[in-house]
């Protein structure tokens, strides 16, 4: 009886380790938003002769939090950098080194903030004081792309 199970195992044994990898399905994201985070530094006053600024890629990570009004943040120095952020954070998705991400969402209204260093970047406001909204709706992948200024003079 041992010798028929070392010959079972010593025979099947060596086929099992030589399977080959299954190839992990990736479903595609058709809800949320999609978008490139970039960078422009430095002055940005337009001069004779000079060619515009060209926008770096700026690899991150893009946050997308409940809708938030700047009385729910610890705004740094009243200015596009947030130390904390007091509402829900609803994704966390990081871009590639183009700066390019795709976060799968609900539907909904998120404000959406980058990493700045050990800070948060958003530099844009509605009438209401949110923060950086978008929205997503049903079915559709929103388009937004973040300019990240705030080293550049003007």
């Amino acid at each position: 009886m041992r010798f028929f199970l070392f010959l079972f195992v010593a025979i099947f044994f060596p086929f099992w380790g030589c399977k080959p990898p299954q190839k992990k399905q990736v479903e595609p994201i058709i809800q949320g938003v999609k978008g490139l985070v970039t960078a422009i530094t430095g002055n940005q006053m337009p001069r004779i002769g000079a060619p515009p600024t060209v926008p770096q890629a700026y690899p991150t990570t893009v946050f997308f939090y409940e809708p938030t009004d700047i009385t729910r943040t610890q705004q740094w120095n009243q200015g596009p950098l947030f130390t904390n952020i007091y509402t829900k954070l609803i994704a966390a998705v990081d871009t590639d080194s183009t700066g390019a991400f795709v976060a799968k969402l609900p539907v909904g209204s998120y404000s959406v903030f980058v990493q700045a260093g050990q800070q948060f970047y958003a530099n844009s406001f509605d009438i209401r004081n949110n923060i950086n909204l978008v929205t997503v709706d049903k079915g559709k992948l929103t388009e937004m792309n973040i300019v990240v200024n705030y080293t550049s003079t003007n």
